[in-house]
């Protein structure tokens, strides 16, 4: 229940994100070009919700499968193997996010402490920027998911994309498609 409530909430807000992001970009270039004219706050509010976007989509793409993998070598190994194989994975990408966690705590302390707002939008930096820290504790999350699936023997490893697998399939439809011409 708990795990279907972040699913839910992490694809509202990745929709919600990429709506807003695209909807300013779009107003932006209709009063740049049509009116001559800007928001004074377009560009920042811009890299700030891509930003968002990007650190939200990591998880979500790990707990879907969208990020490619390399795994040549590891499909080599026996399932045992690739399972010890994706372990260590996850374990070294835990420590990463940990890395990533305290240094983000720290720079978000220090933003707390000193109030610095955006330059353009009248927005405190530490809220702006604490996506750093909600992003790769989401991410922590789902790694430590992983290592359990992993650990009990549900999963052999990461669910990636395949990408010489889709493009096979597009290769066999566009012959198919051809040949029916």
């Amino acid at each position: 229940m708990f795990f279907r409530l972040i699913d839910k909430a992490e694809e509202a807000i990745i929709s919600l994100l990429l709506v807003a992001m695209t909807l300013l970009v779009f107003w932006e270039v209709i009063l740049r070009f049509v009116f001559n004219t800007g928001l004074s706050w377009g560009q920042e509010a811009t890299l700030h919700l891509s930003a968002w976007f990007v650190l939200f989509g990591v998880s979500y793409g790990l707990k879907v499968g969208a990020h490619i993998g390399v795994d040549a070598f590891v499909q080599l190994l026996s399932p045992l193997g690739q399972r010890l194989i994706t372990i260590i994975a996850v374990l070294l990408s835990l420590a990463y996010c940990g890395l990533f966690i305290y240094g983000s705590w720290v720079y978000l302390s220090k933003m707390h402490m000193i109030g610095i707002e955006l330059e353009d939008i009248e927005v405190q930096t530490w809220i702006a920027h604490s996506i750093l820290l909600i992003g790769l504790v989401m991410l922590t999350i789902r790694l430590l998911v992983l290592l359990w699936q992993v650990a009990t023997g549900k999963v052999a490893g990461f669910q990636r994309t395949d990408e010489a697998k889709e493009s096979m399939h597009l290769a066999e439809e566009l012959k198919r498609e051809v040949a029916g011409q």
